[in-house]
């Protein structure tokens, strides 16, 4: 059998994940049973929100010491024990920070390579036809309830989740603003077909440029930042207005969370705020990706991908999403 690399805890962290908080182990994988794959990996994501099971906070369960690091991957199967997989076939799952990984036949998603193309790639099912994508679709559309005309503010929105949340927007016919760092991204945004697009790192007073491009206030403020930009934008939501908490990337790595502090215009403005898990809507998954794929082919919903080559890059690509150094969705390609 062939050695593989696989990165696994080697502690839990504090404040942003370093790289000795990681292992690179080489390991060599059993052969599958009956009921298992051996999968090679080809491709596995990096998410901010992972940050909480690496220190045991999160709505899932936290990772132990010298747990494979865990991600949605893209794969193909190389040996099968499994009347549901032949080798050769190409699935998604949860295959972790990994060169190979041997699974249970559950929990995969076979792959029609023939439902991809130039437009979509099969990269976007562990992106824009992923989890990130997913989470815009439904945290916009169920939580938000969106009205035509109505205005979207959106943080970190040169994301994965962000973009596709304005750009979706847009289809529903909303004002975006968009509030990203550094004059990439926000040309990134505009091209994107954004309405307004704020740098928060030249703002001197975030609520007031955000009240400069938002000037008849905030109906919907999808939230993937928290902390002092969470604030920002609730002294500009109108009355009736709804927070979508999808992250809180500032949060994540603070031994002691800011919170919110503009608490008082909940009661005055009867604000609505809720978070969001994007598992509890599995069911209507294949209906959201295939709409997403027809807007994708239709060209009202772009994509971006930050892709690198090579495993041992990933806990230091990984700190780097706390940065803000990301553009799109982070992947690492393993082939």
């Amino acid at each position: 059998m062939t050695d593989y690399k696989k990165w696994t805890l080697a502690k839990h962290p504090s404040g942003v994940p370093s790289e000795d908080c990681f292992t690179l182990e080489i390991f060599t994988p059993d052969a599958p049973q009956d009921g298992q794959v051996l999968i090679k990996t080809h491709y596995f994501s990096l998410d901010p929100g992972m940050r909480g099971r690496l220190s045991g906070d999160s709505y899932a369960a936290g990772l132990k010491i010298g747990d494979t690091i865990e991600s949605a991957g893209i794969g193909e199967i190389i040996a099968s024990g499994s009347e549901r997989f032949a080798v050769g076939d190409m699935v998604m799952g949860g295959l972790g920070w990994t060169e190979a990984v041997l699974h249970p036949d559950r929990g995969l998603q076979k792959l029609d390579p023939a439902l991809f193309d130039d437009k979509v790639a099969m990269t976007a099912t562990i992106g824009v036809l992923g989890v990130p994508g997913l989470t815009a679709w439904f945290g916009l559309q169920d939580l938000g309830r969106p009205q035509s005309g109505e205005t979207l503010l959106i943080s970190s929105a040169a994301g994965p989740v962000g973009a596709t949340s304005g750009q979706i927007g847009k289809t529903l016919g909303l004002n975006v603003v968009g509030m990203a760092g550094g004059a990439d991204k926000c040309g990134y945004l505009k091209d994107l077909g954004f309405d307004a697009v704020i740098d928060y790192k030249a703002a001197d007073n975030l609520a007031k440029a955000i009240a400069a491009a938002c000037p008849d206030g905030v109906d919907i403020y999808f939230d993937n930042v928290g902390g002092e930009m969470l604030d920002a934008a609730i002294l500009n939501m109108k009355p009736s207005g709804r927070i979508v908490v999808s992250g809180q990337v500032s949060e994540y790595n603070r031994e002691i969370p800011i919170g919110i502090r503009q608490t008082t215009r909940f009661i005055t403005h009867r604000l609505r705020m809720e978070g969001l898990v994007v598992y509890d809507y599995s069911k209507q998954f294949p209906e959201a990706q295939a709409a997403m794929a027809a807007l994708i082919r239709n060209g009202k919903l772009a994509y971006k991908e930050d892709i690198s080559d090579g495993i041992k890059d990933a806990p230091s690509q990984y700190a780097a999403l706390f940065a803000g150094a990301n553009f799109g969705r982070r992947l690492i390609k393993t082939i």
